[in-house]
C-alpha cells in the first residue's frame, strides 16, 4: 500500500515538473542594440523558470534577407545544465562588419515556449555619432514639415483672399492626409490589423511610429483650415477642376467598395489598409502639377506662399539626406535603392519644390497678374485770377 502511494506521488511529481516545464519562456535584456565596428556590448538572456531537463541554446543570425552573422562574430552555444538551476546569461556581442541582422535562439528543448519570438536587432554601424546626428536630422525635418502648411494659412489670411491657391491641390491634399491617416491610425492603435502585420512579419517593427500619426492629424486638421478659408475669403473664378473631381471620388469610391469587400471577408483589414497607402502614393505624384500649371498660366506665383516651398523643400532634402546617412552608417544601401518607391517620391516632390522656387525668384519674380487698386487724390489748383468774362 505504502509503495503504490510513494509510486503514485512520484509520477505526481515528475508530471508536475514537467507540466511546469512546458511554460518556461526566454527573453534578451535588450529589443535593439547598436554597437560600431570592433566595438563590443553585453546583453543578457533570462529563463523565466528552471529546466527539468539539459538542453542547448543556440544561436541564430536571421536578418530580413538570410540567415548570417557576418556582421558579428560568432557566439558559442550555451548548454543549460538543469542541476545548476541557472536562469541567466550574459553574452559579448562584438561588432564585425556595417549591417543588420536579427540575433534569435533555436533550441532542441521542448520545455521553452515559443523560443523564435525571442530576438535583438542588432545595428553594427561605422560611427555611434553618426547615430545621434541621423536623430537630430528627423527631428528637423519632422518640425520643418509639419509647420509648412502655416505660411498658406497666414498669407490667406493676411491677404483675406485665396486666389493664386489652387483648388485642386487643395483638394488632393485632403485626400492624401486622409488616406495616410487611416492606414498610420490603422496600423498604429487597431490591435486586429498590428497582429495580422506581425503574423506576416513576425520579427519585423511596426513601420508606422507615433510622430507619424500626429503628423498626420495635424496635417489634416492644418488642411481642412486652408480649405475653410477658401470659402471665406475672395477666390474669385476658381473652383475644382472636373478632371480633380473625378479622380477624388474615383478613389474614395474604390476605398468605399474595398471597404465594403472587407466587412464581407473577401481581404484583410491591413490589406484594406494598404490600399489608402496607394491612394497617398497616387495623390503625391500629380498633386503639385495643378499649382505649376496655375502657376504658369498666371505667370504669377501671389497667393502661393513660398514659405511653404521652402519648409518643404528643406524638410524633403534632410529626409534624403538621413536615408543616405542610414544607408552609409550601416552599409545599407539597399534600403534606398532596393525600396524605389520611397525614394523617388521624396526626390519627385523635391524636384516640384525646385519648380516653384524657380518660378517665384526667377520666372515670374515681382510679377502680378491683378491690378492693384490704389486711392489716388487729383490735386486741383485753384485759380489766382479770375478767368475772364466770356466774349459773345
Amino acid at each position: 500500500m505504502n509503495v503504490t502511494i510513494f509510486g503514485f506521488l512520484l509520477v505526481a511529481v515528475i508530471c508536475f515538473g514537467f507540466i511546469s516545464g512546458t511554460n518556461v519562456t526566454i527573453e534578451f535584456s535588450k529589443s535593439s542594440l547598436d554597437i560600431e565596428v570592433k566595438e563590443a556590448s553585453k546583453i543578457s538572456i533570462t529563463l523565466s523558470d528552471k529546466l527539468t531537463l539539459d538542453t542547448e541554446l543556440i544561436f541564430t543570425y536571421g536578418d530580413d534577407y538570410e540567415d548570417k552573422y557576418s556582421n558579428i562574430k560568432p557566439l558559442p552555444n550555451i548548454s543549460v545544465n538543469a542541476k545548476e538551476a541557472r536562469k541567466s546569461w550574459d553574452i559579448r556581442v562584438i561588432g564585425d562588419q556595417p549591417g543588420h541582422v536579427i540575433l534569435g535562439l533555436d533550441s532542441p528543448s521542448t520545455e521553452i515556449q515559443d523560443i523564435r519570438s525571442s530576438f535583438v536587432r542588432i545595428d553594427v554601424v561605422h560611427s555611434s555619432a553618426l547615430v545621434i546626428v541621423n536623430a537630430v536630422i528627423g527631428w528637423i525635418y519632422f518640425v520643418a514639415w509639419s509647420i509648412s502648411f502655416y505660411p498658406q494659412v497666414y498669407i490667406n489670411w493676411k491677404r483675406k483672399s485665396v486666389i493664386g491657391l489652387n483648388f485642386d491641390f487643395l483638394c488632393y491634399n485632403i485626400t492624401g492626409f486622409l488616406a495616410y491617416g487611416f492606414f498610420n491610425v490603422g496600423m498604429y492603435w487597431v490591435n486586429e490589423v498590428k497582429e495580422e502585420y506581425f503574423s506576416h512579419h513576425q520579427r519585423g517593427i511596426n513601420p508606422v511610429q507615433l510622430n507619424d500619426v500626429i503628423f498626420t492629424l495635424h496635417a489634416v486638421f492644418i488642411t481642412f483650415i486652408t480649405i475653410i478659408q477658401c470659402f471665406l475669403y475672395e477666390r474669385g473664378t476658381q473652383r475644382v477642376s472636373y478632371v480633380c473631381i473625378i479622380l477624388v471620388t474615383g478613389s474614395w469610391l474604390f476605398a468605399g467598395v474595398s471597404l465594403v469587400v472587407t466587412l464581407v471577408h473577401k481581404i484583410s483589414w491591413l490589406t484594406y489598409l494598404y490600399y489608402f497607402s496607394y491612394i497617398k502614393l497616387g495623390v503625391t505624384l500629380i498633386k503639385y502639377v495643378p499649382q505649376a500649371w496655375m502657376n504658369f498660366r498666371r505667370k504669377s506665383t501671389q497667393g502661393w506662399s513660398i514659405g511653404n516651398v521652402l519648409l518643404d523643400f528643406t524638410g524633403g532634402s534632410l529626409s534624403l539626406l538621413q536615408m543616405f546617412l542610414l544607408s552609409y552608417n550601416s552599409n545599407d544601401w539597399g534600403s534606398i535603392f532596393g525600396d524605389p518607391t520611397k525614394f523617388g517620391l521624396g526626390f519627385f516632390s523635391i524636384l516640384f519644390d525646385i519648380l516653384f522656387i524657380i518660378q517665384h525668384y526667377v520666372l515670374y519674380r515681382n510679377n502680378n497678374p491683378y491690378e492693384e487698386i490704389v486711392n489716388k487724390t487729383v490735386e486741383i489748383n485753384s485759380p489766382t485770377e479770375a478767368p475772364p468774362p466770356y466774349s459773345y
